[in-house]
């Protein structure tokens, strides 16, 4: 992890996007990616492209969201695998990595 200057990805700085993208191109399919209740879109293209890396991927259901916002987006793009509910989400990432 480093502290960046580089121009900022979906207005922000730091963003998820670059973040997803790095595991999806350093850790591929042995990578897990989750969203989380957010506002915007940043993060979902980085998901999408862990997703196609081979990677495993959550997004977090809206019922349980209190912004339906970021992961939304993943789920439309077709980044999400499986949409969980926040309160289920840590047992079934632990399933899926088989602990």
């Amino acid at each position: 992890t480093e502290l960046s200057s580089a121009p900022p990805v979906n207005r922000h700085r730091p963003a998820v996007d670059v973040l997803f993208d790095s595991a999806a191109s350093l850790v591929g399919k042995l990578a897990i990616g989750v969203i989380l209740t957010g506002m915007g879109k940043d993060g979902a293209q980085g998901l999408l492209r862990m997703r196609q890396s081979g990677a495993r991927t959550f997004g977090q259901d809206e019922s349980s969201c209190v912004v339906y916002g970021m992961p939304r987006e993943a789920f439309l793009l077709g980044a999400v695998e499986e949409q969980c509910k926040l309160d289920g989400m840590a047992k079934r990432v632990m399933s899926a990595v088989g602990t």
